[in-house]
């Protein structure tokens, strides 16, 4: 084995080892750790003061938000808000939520997931809602021009509107799924937002006696909001005013509703006119409807009446029906449409009236939104 030189005599005392290679990675740790602290701290003390400063100008603008018990946790890689109840007012509207939580990423800031336990009551002019649910998450992306996407998932939600004129009218569904994303290549241009609303096992018990059916309904939308990027936060009123007088429109690129055997798909464009009252119109397809339209139409010219206008439109559907047939499949498909539906005649919102085809459809008046 190899031998420890002995120290020459009168020579120099061999120099100790020094330790502190040993110690290094542990001394760059450490470090590592209270800068980062220090920044989640500064970070966080950040995020308090940009608060306080967005609910001042909120308040200043006659919008008053209130967190109740509010908290900044989530160390060290996380941000999350907690308030246990949130409040809104101002002049025309309030609201209660919570509790909720919203959490960032420090390493993301731009996304934000948000949770709501509810219930949530809101109160706007004579009208009143209530909504609660088992489970309630949204997400932001926030881009340089405002946003990339905002998602809300909500399971089982279930309410109720109360309002003087027709009174209560109670909701549910089993899922819920609304998406929304600046529309590429139109919004920079003409502030288009494009929207998809998911709605499954939905259900209205009011509107069961009109359409005929009990059983709950799947819908689908999806459209396209033009100029919304004029829409701020003021009152209901100014804001769809502004959105009036900015030409807006909403472009309904598809929407399917399937309740029972019942089903029904439009497309169409809808604004608001002069008088504040929705105006437009639609082209439908529709399987099954036949003996709804009867049933309405008889609400107005009576039962017998009805029931021909129902006829009558059933003999158009199947008059195309038989056209179809001796034009061949491809004539076929092309006038159904998907699943066997048959167009209908055109639906028109006009002068506070709706339309089908030639003949208003009775009892329903279109009302001015503010």
């Amino acid at each position: 084995m190899p031998q420890t030189p002995e120290p020459i005599p009168g020579g120099p005392a061999p120099r100790p080892r020094r330790r502190i290679g040993l110690f290094l990675p542990y001394i760059l740790l450490a470090a590592i750790v209270l800068a980062w602290t220090a920044a989640w701290f500064f970070i966080r003390g950040k995020a308090e003061s940009e608060m306080d400063a967005w609910l001042a100008r909120e308040a200043q603008a006659g919008r008053q938000w209130t967190c109740a018990d509010r908290s900044i946790t989530g160390f060290p890689f996380r941000l999350e808000l907690r308030c246990a109840s949130v409040r809104f007012a101002r002049s025309d509207s309030r609201f209660t939520l919570g509790p909720i939580t919203v959490v960032v990423q420090v390493y993301d800031p731009r996304h934000a997931v948000l949770e709501a336990a509810g219930p949530f009551h809101v109160e706007q002019g004579d009208l009143t809602g209530d909504v609660t649910w088992t489970s309630l998450e949204a997400s932001f992306h926030a881009a340089s021009n405002g946003f990339s996407r905002v998602s809300l998932v909500v399971d089982a939600p279930k309410g109720s509107v109360q309002a003087p004129d027709p009174g209560p009218v109670d909701f549910a569904a089993q899922h819920l799924e609304l998406h929304a994303r600046p529309t590429p290549g139109r919004f920079e241009s003409e502030g288009a937002i494009d929207v998809s609303l998911r709605l499954a096992k939905a259900a209205v018990p009011r509107l069961d006696a009109l359409s005929g059916s009990a059983d709950p309904a799947d819908i689908d939308l999806d459209t396209t909001i033009e100029r919304a990027n004029v829409l701020r936060t003021g009152t209901v009123a100014r804001e769809l005013e502004k959105w009036r007088q900015a030409d807006g429109r909403l472009d309904v690129n598809r929407i399917s509703i399937a309740k029972g055997e019942r089903r029904l798909q439009a497309k169409g464009a809808v604004g608001l006119d002069g008088e504040h009252r929705p105006e437009g119109r639609f082209d439908i397809r529709a399987a099954g409807l036949e003996a709804l339209v009867g049933q309405v139409m008889g609400q107005r010219f009576g039962a017998d009446k009805g029931a021909l206008i129902g006829s009558i439109v059933g003999q158009f559907l199947g008059g195309l029906r038989k056209r179809e047939d001796a034009a061949g499949e491809a004539r076929a498909a092309d006038e159904t449409g998907p699943n066997g539906l048959k167009p209908l005649p055109t639906l028109r919102l006009t002068d506070g009236r709706l339309m089908l085809g030639p003949f208003p459809v009775p009892n329903v008046v279109l009302p001015v939104l503010y």
